[in-house]
């Protein structure tokens, strides 16, 4: 060993341990800190196969934004993410007490709250999903009417369901499929759906799993939540995809379509009362999500949720350009959404679903004590939307006063 080299080695010892005690002096106050913060640990049930909630999800995640609006809040933060491919065992573990916070539709919400259960409603989670009635491409079933006496896979206790009776609805007369022999198979697991296996001859599919069985297997679409025709359909009103069909404009939704497809994010009792601000920096981690993703370019931003939705950027962006909540830029609830749960309540009530519909009081309960958080995170969040947006008049969903205006929301029966 040369003398120059040993002394190359040494000097690089010296920058080396220079370099240590300054990165430990930078981080020291951080661990001062992070020492008088309020440690604190949540779990977050999320739905990364399903829509818009996927890529804002996967935002916080990789850039810790809940955590950092905790921390500003006094807080040392800890989150559980946790995936589920459906509401049905997050409903169950939040039931159960096993989880602070988690998304999912119209449907089991509005069994939850019709139960007594103790949930409270936060903000949007995703909205105007799209769902498509599926089948094989060489299948004869071409329009709603052909089902009659077949098996339709569909999510029981969920959306997919949901929608296909508002579909029998406004199209057939009745939305109990009962009414029509048909048989429902329960889906819970959507890329099984996707493929229609044997037993099954047609499914109610989510828009992402919809996309990705047409592009690689070529599962075909009849119908959509929206409206229209898909391009297996064939009827009285015509052939082929883009049709709009005049029934959908009996529903009380129209022009959202036959469904007003809303899913909310749920916190449990405990800590919206304990911890209040652990919810207003959640939902600021939300907001922040939305605001940053909604300008983007969809295709990019679909690329967030490649892992779970498996599609490439042109047919993720048709998932993204769905999303209620990249249209608005933001995911503050209004009067229009919570009037969702309660006209939701009423076809489940004819779908044979739940004994009888909610009252709106119950509804305007449901959304009462988060409130306060929620209204905290709106004064705080950098990006606020033009007030007169909440209830403008030329939009194309469903609108109204915000959650913490609820005093101005109308009387609905």
């Amino acid at each position: 060993m040369t003398i120059e080299n040993e002394s190359k080695r040494a000097s690089r010892r010296r920058f080396m341990t220079a370099a240590g005690v300054a990165s430990l002096t930078f981080a020291a106050p951080a661990i001062v800190r992070a020492q008088g913060k309020k440690p604190i640990k949540v779990s977050v049930g999320r739905q990364p196969w399903a829509a818009g909630n996927s890529p804002v999800t996967q935002y916080m995640v990789a850039n810790k934004t809940f955590e950092r609006f905790a921390a500003d809040a006094g807080y040392d933060l800890t989150v559980d993410y946790r995936d589920y491919p459906s509401a049905l065992p997050m409903v169950e573990a939040f039931v159960s007490g096993n989880l602070d916070f988690g998304m999912w539709g119209n449907t089991p919400i509005v069994r939850l709250i019709g139960q007594n259960q103790p949930i409270q409603l936060i903000t949007v989670g995703e909205g105007h999903f799209r769902f498509v009635l599926a089948t094989r491409k060489d299948s004869p079933i071409r329009n709603l009417a052909d089902l009659k006496g077949k098996t339709v896979g569909a999510l029981l206790g969920g959306d997919p369901y949901n929608v296909l009776s508002q579909w029998l609805r406004f199209e057939l007369g009745n939305p109990d499929p009962r009414a029509f022999n048909i048989n429902i198979v329960n889906t819970p697991t959507q890329a099984q759906a996707a493929t229609i296996p044997t037993g099954m001859d047609a499914a109610v599919l989510i828009y992402p799993a919809y996309l990705k069985a047409n592009a690689e297997i070529g599962t075909v679409g009849i119908m959509n939540s929206f409206g229209y025709t898909e391009s297996h359909y064939k009827g009285l009103d015509g052939e082929g995809a883009g049709i709009l069909l005049p029934s959908v404009k009996k529903s009380p939704f129209y022009p959202d379509g036959y469904y007003l497809h809303r899913s909310f994010w749920i916190g449990g009792p405990n800590i919206i009362k304990s911890d209040p601000a652990v919810v207003t920096a959640f939902v600021l981690a939300q907001q922040d999500a939305v605001a940053k993703l909604s300008p983007m370019d969809p295709g990019q931003v679909s690329q967030l949720s490649q892992k779970y939705w498996e599609l490439d950027p042109k047919l993720g962006a048709k998932v993204v350009g769905d999303e209620v909540l990249f249209q608005r830029g933001w995911c503050w609830p209004t009067e229009g959404d919570a009037q969702a749960l309660l006209e939701t309540s009423k076809f489940m009530v004819e779908g044979r679903m739940i004994p009888k519909p909610l009252a709106w009081s119950q509804v305007r309960d449901g959304f009462a004590l988060a409130a306060p958080s929620v209204r905290a995170a709106y004064d705080k969040s950098g990006r606020k939307p033009d007030p007169a947006q909440f209830e403008a008049r030329d939009a194309k969903d469903l609108r109204g006063a915000p959650v913490w205006e609820m005093q101005r929301w109308r009387e609905h029966s």
